[in-house]
């Protein structure tokens, strides 16, 4: 079992949209050998889709709404590659995927560097201290001098950076990567060097030879050789080794650079991945750290999907497995209910391709069908009752209302609404008193709002207006003394609309910030906090 776990690898790739990671993960599938012909994001005529986007919407548009889980197999290793929405709106899917990992990539588009969106998703890295690989992709294209990208990365971002491959120009162009650790050059030729997605649509042809081969030199001409010499003999001297400790913390990371959409420096970095990519690690939960290779199986809920099999309106809870090994049709003690569930066909993911696996290891992620009685978050074991830490549940920044068009649809208006709050796609909040017309939805992004309103067309039939609300601001109350809370004394004493979530746990929306620094100062008994324990899954 020990070397089982050791095999694993699982990690996520993170960044600002459009830095092309859609594109990486799809070329890391295609070296690890499970598709032939790599997709592009927005497929043209004659061309395949990308395999990491399943949901029709993000084939349309382009871009990724929901975490993809890929597992494949690289030189002796089980890869599972979780990858995230990059966009912004859709940012509290990537954080809990985040938990559910050991390692991320962060990927940097070369002309734009470090971007937004990506100093929000590091932010989380560092906070759980997972190691991180920088990729700084779009090689192929104009962009910043790597020196300044390096330099960027340190000051905003705060980690070290460690080159491992240095990028090869001839007259401008981009010819291959300098593996500084292998003292290795791969050169790309010629005829691949373009930016074209057709031309990377399979592995180019590449030649490893010595810094020192006349090749190199021929290849390059005299101004890209000497260019190649001087910036390794600079890294030489201006920078510290490489300290795998120092990584492994979160505090050093080793950086690439590549071009995803032709391949070059795929896969010298994927080999170095291979061999820099720490096993699964230690989790911490409420009895303290649980180290991957005890015994007794155990794991926990970090994603729930609902029709992914469009036809059989299924529900899908991923788990990521955090010690020992799940066999197929055990029995699994769900710790927050203390009841027992059987994991009758534990299924491991190519997208939406799925197979039904008959073990799978700590370090694993894999999907189990349920009825509706898991929550994200939720920790499953041999037996044992301890809980691993909990995924936040981050306070909305924008507000609608959804208006039924036919009120005929109100039963699947409920069920599909339902649904996509136990995915965490968005929050739903209703007065204790309320009716399901009476719901409230809250969302980190704007574009979440229009998915609940494609799916809900596309999945259950049921046509709906998004409508605005005045709320800008929602925060979970409670009692700072911890005593229980009345909700109606609440509600009479802010100026706030005092709802329930879908777990029942009381919140506040305000319509302006001014009324919340209110309620702060005039009921000092009181707890507003942006953040509560858990994902927000149950509707009413």
């Amino acid at each position: 079992m020990r070397h089982e776990i050791s095999r694993r690898r699982t990690f996520a790739i993170i960044s600002h949209p459009d830095a092309g990671k859609t594109t990486l993960t799809e070329k890391l599938l295609l070296y690890g050998g499970v598709i032939q012909l790599a997709g592009a994001v927005k497929a043209k005529r004659g061309r395949a889709n990308a395999v990491s986007d399943w949901m029709e919407m993000e084939r349309e548009r382009g871009i990724s709404i929901t975490t993809s889980v890929l597992q494949f197999p690289y030189r002796g290793l089980q890869l599972n590659l979780l990858d995230t929405p990059g966009h912004a709106d859709f940012s509290e899917d990537t954080y809990r995927t985040l938990h559910a990992v050991d390692g991320a990539v962060m990927l940097l588009d070369s002309a734009k560097g470090v971007e937004a969106q990506t100093r929000k998703l590091f932010r989380v890295c560092r906070q759980r201290a997972i190691p991180i690989f920088t990729f700084v992709n779009k090689m192929d294209r104009p962009g910043r001098e790597p020196f300044e990208l390096i330099g960027e990365v340190e000051s905003v971002l705060g980690i070290g950076v460690f080159p491992v491959t240095w990028p090869i120009f001839r007259a401008g162009t981009f010819r291959g990567v300098y593996h500084r650790l292998r003292r290795r050059v791969y050169l790309f030729g010629e005829d691949d060097a373009g930016s074209s997605a057709t031309a990377g649509a399979e592995r180019p042809p590449v030649e490893v030879t010595g810094i020192d081969d006349p090749a190199v030199r021929e290849a390059l001409d005299a101004a890209g050789y000497d260019r190649l010499r001087h910036d390794a003999e600079l890294l030489e001297a201006a920078g510290d080794g490489f300290h795998p400790e120092r990584f492994e913390a979160g505090e050093l990371s080793p950086m690439f650079f590549g071009s995803a959409v032709n391949n070059f420096g795929i896969e010298a970095f994927l080999e170095t991945f291979c061999e820099l990519m720490p096993p699964p690690r230690p989790r911490t939960s409420d009895q303290g750290a649980i180290d991957p290779g005890r015994e007794e199986f155990s794991g926990f809920v970090f994603k729930i999907q609902a029709n992914m099999d469009r036809a059989h309106r299924d529900r899908v809870a991923f788990v990521r497995i955090c010690s020992g090994r799940m066999t197929r049709g055990m029995k699994a003690r769900h710790v927050r209910t203390g009841r027992d569930v059987r994991l009758a066909a534990p299924t491991q993911f190519l997208a939406r391709d799925r197979s039904v696996v008959d073990e799978a290891y700590a370090g694993d992620v894999v999907g189990i069908h349920d009825p509706g009685n898991l929550e994200i978050g939720d920790t499953l074991t041999g037996g044992s009752a301890f809980a691993y830490e909990g995924i936040p549940s981050f306070a909305p920044e924008h507000f609608r209302r959804l208006a039924l068009v036919d009120p005929m649809r109100r039963k699947q208006f409920a069920s599909g609404i339902e649904q996509l709050a136990q995915e965490g796609t968005v929050q739903l909040y209703r007065p204790p008193a309320g009716r399901v017309g009476d719901l409230v939805l809250g969302a980190l992004g704007q574009l979440q709002f229009e998915v609940v309103k494609y799916r809900l067309e596309s999945e259950y039939g049921v046509e709906v207006r998004v409508e605005p609300v005045p709320y800008v601001l929602a925060r979970w109350i409670s009692r700072a003394d911890g005593r229980p809370l009345d909700l109606e004394d609440v509600d009479g004493a802010i100026d706030g609309l005092v709802v329930l979530d879908v777990r029942g746990r009381p919140v506040a929306l305000f319509d302006r910030e001014w009324a919340l620094r209110m309620a702060e100062r005039d009921h000092p008994e009181l707890a507003f906090a942006e953040t509560a324990s858990g994902v927000v899954v149950r509707a009413a």
